[in-house]
């Protein structure tokens, strides 16, 4: 790849179904969460479109699963959800393939790396140290860090600022990235295989990749 130019002085990713694969450990405390109000659990298969779009949404589609959505049981089940994934946050939960060896060639090259999450700061700062991260990103923002998130565009940009960043790209899942990408003027690529709850090529990403070793190409690209 020595021989591949790429303009961003900056490249945000997204962290859970981008990053890392947070789906173990999100849908096993989904299901505690669910049993606790007494609905029954949901096949872990039926779960991974139903995640990355924050704790509130995973249960509220978890309840509309197994029986309707009671915004009691919403209110109930949150504390419940997140006390349990706090525990258990990197039980499952792996590095997607390529993705250590994506980092290393961009920080090799001297390329900022951030993050743009809507996980929570803290959560995702503790998901961040318990991969073996800690130090690798210049800024990590999560969804309330500041008083909006994806697919807000300022979630984006105020990524960017705090890594200091001048010519950014955004890697990311999801609609609300794409979203955000797009709103900020960020040019944005999009994984094939993470938590979207769509064809990745309804998007709208500049470009799809199905596998991080295409990172560095797709982004010469841009």
């Amino acid at each position: 790849m020595a021989d591949l130019s790429i303009r961003f002085d900056t490249v945000a990713f997204d962290l859970d179904g981008t990053l890392a694969d947070t789906a173990p450990d999100l849908c096993a405390s989904l299901n505690h969460t669910l049993m606790a109000l007494g609905r029954p659990i949901v096949p872990a298969e039926m779960l991974r479109h139903l995640v990355g779009h924050g704790a509130r949404a995973l249960i509220v589609n978890g309840l509309a699963a197994t029986g309707g959505v009671d915004e009691a049981l919403v209110e109930r089940g949150l504390p419940i959800f997140l006390t349990h994934y706090a525990a258990n946050i990197c039980v499952g939960t792996r590095p997607f393939d390529g993705v250590e060896t994506a980092l290393a060639a961009l920080d090799a090259r001297g390329i900022r790396l951030a993050i743009c999450t809507n996980k929570p700061e803290t959560l995702a700062r503790e998901l961040i140290g318990r991969l073996g991260w800690d130090g690798r990103f210049a800024a990590i923002v999560g969804g309330d860090t500041l008083p909006v998130r994806k697919p807000d565009p300022l979630a984006l940009t105020e990524t960017i600022a705090r890594a200091g960043g001048r010519v950014a790209a955004f890697v990311g899942d999801s609609i609300a990235d794409t979203g955000a990408a797009r709103a900020a003027g960020v040019p944005c690529i999009a994984l094939t295989f993470g938590f979207s709850d769509r064809p990745p090529a309804e998007l709208g990403a500049d470009a799809l990749i199905d596998h991080f070793d295409e990172l560095l190409p797709a982004l010469a690209k841009l």
